[in-house]
C-alpha cells in the first residue's frame, strides 16, 4: 500500500500537499476510493481512503495503529563531516536502518570545512534525503539531521545517554562484551577520513565515552557508521 507522511489533519481526514497529491494522481494513477497509508510523523499509521477533488487529495481515516517499524532504543549518530557527498550516503542508509537523529560534527581531522551559509544548504539537503529514506523504508518518524556542532560540544551533549561510544580506528572495547537490555538511548561517534587524533580519543575517554573498535579492518568513513548501526540494531534486538 502506498505510504505518505502528513501532519495536516482535521477530524477524520488528512489533507495532502500538492506534491504528494500530484504523485498520487499522475505517477501512481490512483483513484478515489483506493487505500493508502498515512503516517503522522509521531509513530502512528492511518489506513485511509482516497478522496480526490480535482488536483487535491484527502485521506479519509479508516483505521489507526501504532507504527511497528521503530526501534525500541533511540540511537543518535554523531558523524564527523566527510568530503564530497559521503554524508548523503550516510544519512540515507542510517535512516533506513533505524537511526533516531544525526548530528554532523567538526573534528580535528575533518578535511571538509564548509562555512555557515553553505552548511545551511547542506543541512536542508540532508533532511530532504532523510525524509525520502524514511518514506521509502516505512519509518514511523522522520529522523532529523541537526546543525553541525564541535567535537567537544558533542561530548558534552551525550553525557546523559545510557550508552556513549566513540568508534576508534586504533581499537578499543568489543561491542559484543556489553549488555544491551533496558537501554533507552545510545549515542555513537564516528570519524571522518583519518578518524580521530589521540587527543580527541583521550578527551572522550576522560568524559566516560567508551572507545570501541569495528574489527581488524580499516573501514571507510561512510562504511563505519552503517556497520556500527547495523551491529547496534542487532545487539538491541531491533534487526
Amino acid at each position: 500500500m502506498p505510504r505518505f507522511f502528513c501532519i495536516n489533519k482535521e477530524n477524520d481526514r488528512f489533507y495532502l500537499d500538492k506534491e504528494d497529491s500530484k504523485h498520487i494522481i499522475k505517477s501512481l494513477r490512483m483513484k478515489e476510493g483506493d487505500n493508502i497509508t498515512i503516517c503522522d510523523k509521531n509513530g502512528y499509521d492511518y489506513e485511509c481512503e482516497l478522496i480526490i477533488d480535482s488536483e487535491n487529495v484527502q485521506g479519509k481515516i479508516i483505521s489507526k495503529k501504532e507504527n511497528d517499524t521503530e526501534p525500541n532504543v533511540k540511537i543518535t549518530l554523531y558523524q564527523a563531516l566527510p568530503k564530497s557527498d559521503k554524508f548523503e550516503t550516510i544519512v540515507q542508509k542510517t535512516v533506513e536502518l533505524g537511526i533516531y537523529e544525526i548530528v554532523p560534527i567538526m573534528t580535528n581531522r575533518c578535511i571538509s570545512r564548509p562555512d555557515k551559509k553553505s552548511m545551511k544548504k547542506k543541512i536542508e539537503r540532508y533532511n530532504k534525503i532523510a525524509f525520502e529514506a524514511a518514506k521509502q523504508s516505512g519509518r514511523g518518524i522522520i529522523p532529523r539531521v541537526r546543525d553541525m556542532i564541535t567535537f567537544k560540544e558533542a561530548i558534552k551533549e551525550i553525557k546523559d545517554f545510557d550508552m556513549k561510544i566513540l568508534f576508534y580506528e586504533d581499537g578499543g572495547e568489543n561491542l559484543k562484551d556489553f549488555k544491551y537490555e533496558n537501554l533507552n538511548d545510545i549515542a555513537f561517534i564516528v570519524g571522518s577520513e583519518g578518524g580521530f587524533d589521540a587527543l580527541e580519543a583521550k578527551y572522550a575517554k576522560e568524559n566516560e565515552v567508551t572507545l570501541m573498535g569495528l574489527g581488524k579492518r580499516i573501514l571507510r568513513c561512510e562504511t563505519a557508521p552503517i556497520a556500527a548501526l547495523s551491529a547496534l540494531m542487532l545487539l538491541t534486538d531491533n534487526m
